[in-house]
């Protein structure tokens, strides 16, 4: 019996002392791409442009957006990130705020420009339009990170770790003739710019904020 008490009291001590385990708590973190197919995504024109290779969305081919209209739409405040792979040459985005359109560029919403080595000057990282990058803050043919955050009427677009663009939106900015920029809510679009553009697209996460 003392052997028995001996050992429950140890246990007890050994409990007592060890450190404790913070509790888990789900991840706030939504994936936008099973990685296997594109569920949860639809294509405008030339539907032909988007594939699945690899665990990963490739763009390429003639002008074509596809647009998130999965069940988490729309978004509002919003930490968005993906992995990013541009071929030599290429140009695309990612465009939120946005709302499907059968055919042409988006007119809704504001663009996150993903150009490395394109012909377009506006390099990856740009509010495209807006607040235009002329550096490429990337390189071809490697994977990097790209992130949109939207709150309030702020918007900071990261490469690699590094804010390139942190833009306020003025509360009297209009619409322009052509394009609607101004922040309301919306879902996300990825682009196939031409049949000249390769991008692949990973990795892609949202996470809403209040």
């Amino acid at each position: 019996m003392k052997k028995l008490w001996r050992l429950a009291i140890a246990l007890f001590l050994a409990g007592a002392l060890a450190p404790v385990a913070e509790a888990e708590t789900p991840s706030d973190w939504i994936s936008l791409f099973d990685g296997r197919s594109l569920d949860g995504w639809r294509a405008s024109e030339n539907e032909g442009s988007w594939r699945i290779q690899e665990g990963a969305i490739v763009a390429k081919g003639p002008r074509s957006h596809l647009f998130y209209v999965g069940p988490n739409a729309p978004f509002e405040n919003f930490h968005f990130k993906c992995e990013v792979m541009t071929r030599p040459g290429s140009n695309s985005g990612i465009y939120f705020h946005t709302r499907f359109q059968d055919a042409g560029w988006p007119r809704f919403g504001y663009e996150a420009q993903v150009n490395n080595t394109g012909r377009d000057p506006k390099r990856t990282g740009s509010l495209y339009g807006v607040v235009d990058v002329s550096e490429a803050a990337a390189e071809d043919n490697q994977w990097f990170r790209e992130e949109v955050i939207v709150q309030g009427k702020r918007i900071q677009i990261i490469v690699n770790g590094k804010t390139l663009v942190d833009f306020t939106e003025l509360p009297d900015r209009k619409p322009g003739k052509t394009f609607t920029r101004i922040l309301s809510q919306g879902t996300f679009a990825l682009q196939a710019h031409d049949a000249g553009s390769e991008v692949h697209y990973r990795n892609i996460q949202v996470k809403k904020l209040p």
